[in-house]
């Protein structure tokens, strides 16, 4: 596969995911911010920006209406929804030989869509267009599981998607990890990562928040617990790398990070789990933009632009 192709199916499959984490995140938020008026709408605001990677204006407080401004519709943030969704567009656009054609109109659907969705929010509120863009996200993702050959292309757009849905997941519990063990926080945490419901089953409705950071991070069945994202994403190199490293067994240096981390949460006891917290998240969320750098490097720009120096024409 073309180099350009295998890096625009990755960043197609971080981009949607990206999206759909910060509409899940930016809902359960501003129903928090609406409901409890002991919340102060501009520190919250500043937290939720802080865990995205959002650079919070300096200047007015924040509210519900300004939040989602610049979370979700403001074109010129890469890191918003919006941004995000015309990024993936973009990608899938310069890719078209690699994607279904129905993965292509689902997402040129969708951004075709952004402006009046964004319209009509602005006038009766935010959750009619974070619903739409996490019910756009979940058929981008049925359309590729369905309509895409299980091959390399499939293999960096599941990649993509699962070091970005890791990568998201930290932030949150890192956004949390001050909290009292007792706080309701964890359950907006949960809501956010969309694991309140089978959490509650899986623990029987007991909340506290060794269980919900053990859930969150080491679940091996959930599908967005960080552990299992850092599996597949790991099944991916490894499936990727397989004619490669078949004579030697050696491992590429993205394999050996996300093995790393996978196997450090892997064998943590469960009584161990809170301990050092804030330190464990950081070390996770530090090997995972080394991957992002390391499957740069290896898969899309592994020498980088050469220029002959006293080159000699010849007649």
């Amino acid at each position: 596969m073309l180099a350009r192709n295998a890096e625009s199916l990755y960043w197609i499959g971080r981009y949607v995911e990206r999206a759909d984490d910060t509409a899940r995140i930016l809902d359960v938020s501003v129903h928090e911010l609406l409901e409890d008026a002991s919340v102060d709408p501009d520190s919250a605001s500043r937290q939720l920006l802080g865990v995205l990677g959002i650079q919070p204006p300096d200047a007015a407080p924040l509210d519900v209406w300004s939040l989602t401004e610049l979370v979700a519709y403001s074109s010129g943030n890469t890191g918003s929804i919006v941004g995000s969704l015309t990024s993936a567009r973009e990608n899938t656009r310069g890719a078209r030989e690699v994607v279904s054609t129905e993965l292509w109109q689902s997402l040129n659907s969708t951004w075709r869509a952004l402006p009046d969705r964004q319209n009509y929010a602005r006038r009766v509120g935010p959750h009619a267009f974070l619903a739409f863009v996490e019910e756009r996200a979940a058929m981008f993702a049925g359309l590729a599981d369905s309509t895409m050959s299980r091959d390399d292309g499939w293999r960096f757009l599941v990649l993509g998607r699962s070091v970005e849905r890791a990568d998201m997941v930290l932030r949150l519990l890192l956004s949390r990890v001050r909290d009292r063990t007792s706080s309701p926080g964890w359950m907006t945490v949960l809501r956010s990562a969309g694991a309140q419901d089978t959490y509650l089953r899986t623990y029987r409705g007991v909340l506290d928040a060794r269980r919900v950071v053990q859930f969150l991070l080491r679940d091996r069945l959930f599908p967005r617990s960080v552990f299992h994202a850092l599996r597949q994403a790991e099944s991916c190199i490894e499936e990727l790398d397989e004619r490669a490293s078949a004579r030697l067994g050696e491992k590429s240096e993205a394999s050996r990070l996300l093995g790393q981390a996978r196997s450090e949460l892997e064998f943590l006891r469960p009584e161990d789990v809170l301990d050092d917290l804030p330190g464990r998240l950081g070390s996770l969320q530090a090997t995972i933009r080394e991957v992002g750098e390391a499957v740069s490097t290896q898969y899309f720009h592994p020498t980088p632009w050469v220029a002959w120096a006293n080159a000699q024409v010849l007649a």
